[in-house]
């Protein structure tokens, strides 16, 4: 994890995870973009043993409160998440009218060359600052943090009032990823 002090050293314990786009680029402006994510978290709950208490999206970066049930690892689950949303979201980029497609794909080649960590294009940061959550006052405080952030930018007022985060499920609602509210 290049440079981050932050380590899953649990497999199966829960944590708040921190994942950002390299040089935290906002790539996540357009719904399409979006979508990946929220279908990509979903196909890991169903399918891959991950287990999401919380969550945002921001236009550079997202923010989870994640565990993986056994036997599945998180490490492996994030693996997965990462290499897959990283794909999908640079073939869409490459097939569509992206105004900024050209700079965002020479950025994320240049990302993939000077690290040597992938093939073509490189979209996530390798670090996932990843927090054990062992207690539940730091549970709730990492819960909060991630709901507020759409407030704390400015996007909206409430903060069930953005779509991509769990907001919503925790005011009663249903959100756009199947979570367990705690």
């Amino acid at each position: 994890m290049s440079g981050d002090r932050y380590y899953i050293t649990d497999q199966h314990a829960v944590y708040f995870l921190t994942f950002t786009v390299v040089h935290w680029i906002d790539v996540f402006t357009r719904p399409e973009y979006k979508e990946v994510i929220t279908d990509s978290l979903n196909y890991c709950i169903e399918n891959k043993g991950l287990e999401c208490h919380a969550w945002v999206l921001m236009t550079n970066h997202m923010h989870l409160i994640v565990r993986a049930e056994p036997p599945a690892k998180l490490s492996a689950v994030i693996r997965d998440f990462k290499k897959y949303t990283s794909k999908k979201i640079l073939s869409i980029i490459e097939a569509s009218a992206e105004s900024r497609k050209e700079w965002l794909l020479h950025k994320f080649k240049f990302e993939a060359q000077r690290t040597g960590r992938a093939e073509n294009y490189k979209l996530w940061a390798d670090d996932n600052h990843a927090i054990m959550l062992d207690g539940s006052n730091l549970f709730q405080q990492k819960l909060n943090y991630i709901h507020d952030n759409p407030v704390r930018k400015q996007i909206v007022i409430n903060p069930e009032d953005y779509i991509f985060s769990s907001a919503a499920d925790y005011c009663g609602k249903k959100g756009l990823v199947n979570v367990v509210v705690n």
